[in-house]
């Protein structure tokens, strides 16, 4: 079955940095696409960063310039390079990844993956 585990979470003082990380086990065709999503409590659960299979990123207005998203597809992993983190940063990060099945006809599927927590103190 297709997994994703990241890593890296964990408590920073406003200003700092963290590097998430996160990592595609399992069988599938293809990767369309990897993403980086955040939840609060009582909120949506929000894109943050994505990556196509071409290299294409795409950031929150609320990071840009602040957040790096990154592949390194030898080992089916994406990265999450969080600099400048503020207050509101804090929250659950997951990872998403976007594959094409070993049985699909084109059309993808989405996973998740666990979360990992951020929390940046003020």
């Amino acid at each position: 079955q297709v997994q994703l585990v990241e890593s890296g979470g964990g408590l920073v003082q406003a200003g700092g940095s963290l590097r998430l990380s996160c990592v595609l086990s399992g069988r599938f065709f293809r990767i369309n696409a990897m993403n980086w999503y955040r939840q609060t409590p009582g909120k949506q659960r929000e894109l943050v960063a994505s990556i196509t299979s071409g290299g294409t990123t795409n950031y929150a207005d609320s990071v840009k310039g602040r957040f790096t998203i990154s592949r390194e597809n030898a080992k089916n992993m994406v990265d999450l390079q969080m600099n400048s983190l503020k207050n509101e940063d804090t929250a659950v990060y997951y990872c998403n990844a976007e594959l094409y099945p070993l049985c699909s006809a084109g059309t993808t599927r989405t996973y998740w993956g666990q979360g990992t927590p951020v929390t940046v103190s003020s």
